[in-house]
């Protein structure tokens, strides 16, 4: 296992859509474990593979009810929406106001490529927007409704 260098928002890589994953093997295993090495060690909540400098539709999660691993990530279903104070390990320090689904419903597969549904509320249903965005080359300064200063963020 390894960390991996976090790539911010200016490298054209994280604006690029991935490339399925066919291959469910020691390779994307090992993606798997440095990526979730490096967002331990970055302290996140989400990590998608691009931001890692790989094109792949690979994204990790933990929003404190454990690590998930989506691969092949597919959103069948939204509802309702809740405004959220946002920020990406690719822009660091950068927070802003964003409007995202409140209730997701997620297809992927797991590291052996078997598929599950997970129907997610709150953060982490925010963390699989945001996550999910980034493999189509979206990063959340492309959603975002105002940034925060950080006055506003440390409430004075």
């Amino acid at each position: 296992m390894a960390i991996r260098t976090i790539l911010t928002d200016e490298d054209p890589v994280l604006h690029k859509v991935c490339k399925p994953v066919e291959k469910f093997d020691e390779r994307l295993w090992q993606l798997l474990d440095d990526m979730a090495d490096t967002l331990d060690k970055a302290d996140g909540v989400g990590l998608a593979a691009p931001q890692v400098g790989v094109l792949r539709r690979v994204f990790i999660m933990d929003t404190g009810d454990g690590l998930k691993e989506c691969i092949n990530p597919t959103i069948l279903e939204t509802k309702g929406t809740q405004e959220c104070v946002e920020g990406c390990l690719s822009s660091p320090g950068e927070y802003g106001l964003i409007v995202r689904s409140a209730t997701v419903k997620l297809q992927a597969q797991n590291r052996k490529g078997k598929f599950f549904v997970v129907t997610l509320d709150g953060l982490a249903a925010e963390c699989a927007e945001h996550e999910s965005d980034h493999l189509d080359g979206i990063v959340f300064k492309d959603k975002v409704e105002r940034m925060l200063s950080p006055e506003e963020l440390n409430g004075n």
